[in-house]
């Protein structure tokens, strides 16, 4: 193998255009002291989970019921709305083969725990060679002739994410690679990456986790040492405005400071309080969501949540 053309790389100059979409930019330094604390506490009882794992339950329980507007994606000029909230984790293969990506599914109403089982398990997977059909996809356009590539790239794309057609011998489908992506770059010592959206997904956003840091921050008047992680999203304009994106970070710093329902608890357990959701396994409407706080008492469902 072409060690400059790696599968990604020629996947990549066969997709990507010169920067032309409605992309807007949004960074966040949060304090997960608290947050870390308890997650290498279970660590060191055998919860095998990293920060990855709690961010990605994290999203995903906050755009399920705090902003479930941007679970969604434009076909044809309008709007439509995802039926499951899925999400796209990059995943490291090895130095030649460069990044395939796992998809875990309905992450929203799962516990983190749950979520870091899939992550490992598909990755391993990945990198025994058994990458899912959408990710292998990559090396079918490494062997069209380059002049070709970007038109049968626009091709498919047409077919599958336009038209709503599903290629299943492809492995594509509108929710091929998921609601949107978690990357964790943090792991490569960078604190801060700006990335693209990839245009095959129709994805509205990607967030980019960079490298936590002990840093001095103010706290009621005096200064302290806390663990802070840097947080960095791309976001569809079209889809996404700086009301929705405020929303979404009060809802990630609100669940950071509860993180025990994140990693033990799923949302399947407030639907032994809560008879109806149990007839919806989508993700719940707003209306489900209230009519969850009222029976369960607020406690329950906030809890999961």
């Amino acid at each position: 193998m072409d060690r400059f053309n790696t599968p990604w790389r020629v996947t990549a100059a066969a997709i990507y255009s010169a920067p032309s979409d409605s992309r807007v930019y949004g960074s966040l330094d949060i304090d997960v002291t608290d947050a870390k604390r308890f997650m290498d506490e279970q660590r060191r009882a055998g919860v095998k989970i990293t920060m990855v794992h709690l961010t990605t339950a994290v999203l995903a329980r906050a755009i399920a019921f705090d902003v479930p507007e941007l679970n969604c994606f434009i076909r044809r000029g309008r709007i439509i709305g995802r039926r499951r909230l899925n999400v796209m984790v990059p995943v490291v293969l090895d130095s030649r083969a460069g990044v395939s990506s796992v998809i875990v599914n309905d992450a929203h109403a799962r516990p983190a725990s749950d979520l870091a089982h899939d992550i490992r398990e598909l990755a391993q997977k990945s990198r025994g060679g058994a990458e899912s059909q959408a990710s292998r996809n990559k090396y079918l356009l490494n062997s069209i002739p380059w002049p070709f590539r970007r038109a049968v790239f626009k091709f498919l794309k047409w077919l599958s994410m336009d038209l709503g057609i599903e290629l299943p011998r492809l492995g594509l489908s509108s929710d091929s690679f998921g609601s949107f992506i978690v990357s964790d770059i943090g792991s490569f010592g960078l604190t801060t990456g700006m990335a693209a959206l990839f245009p095959a997904a129709k994805i509205p956003a990607v967030i980019i986790m960079g490298k936590m840091e002990q840093k001095p921050v103010v706290r009621d008047g005096e200064i302290v040492i806390r663990t802070i992680l840097p947080l960095t999203g791309t976001f569809d304009h079209r889809i996404v405005d700086g009301m929705q994106i405020g929303k979404l970070i009060r809802a990630l710093c609100r669940r950071l400071d509860h993180v025990f329902p994140l990693i033990f608890l799923g949302y399947d357990f407030v639907c032994w309080f809560v008879a109806p959701i149990v007839l919806f396994p989508t993700i719940p409407k707003n209306q489900h969501c209230r009519a969850a706080k009222q029976r369960a008492g607020g406690i329950v469902t906030a809890w999961a949540k």
